[in-house]
């Protein structure tokens, strides 16, 4: 089972725990789908897009259970990169963790499942 993984903000994930359902960041909104990236791609994605945020927690979700509402398109050097067309019910996510900052202001990823689906 292929694991993707998302980036989000602290106060973001403790709405979404009340609410039972993560609806993403103004970002995600304004590009009109959450974004993912693989466990070989999601350590890059923080380092360009997230660096030196302190408060973030990172959420696993396998991709099978995200049905049609995800997609596979080209981004950055035409990698494909898993994007969720729809808000993601916090059923769906296999477990959420803070993400730290390491002493070289880095995200201190914590072991990710890379096996292919």
């Amino acid at each position: 089972m292929t694991m993707i993984y998302h980036l989000a903000k602290q106060a973001a994930w403790t709405e979404a725990e009340a609410a039972g359902l993560y609806r993403g960041r103004p970002a995600d909104r304004a590009d009109g789908f959450l974004h993912f990236s693989t466990a070989a791609q999601i350590a890059d994605s923080a380092a360009i897009h997230r660096a030196g945020e302190a408060d973030l927690v990172l959420l696993a979700v396998p991709a099978t259970v995200l049905g049609a509402a995800l997609r596979w398109e080209p981004s950055r050097s035409g990698k494909l990169f898993p994007h969720l067309y729809g808000d993601l019910p916090l059923a769906q996510v296999a477990w959420a963790r803070p993400l730290p900052l390491g002493p070289d202001g880095r995200h201190v990823f914590p072991p990710l499942d890379e096996a292919p689906s």
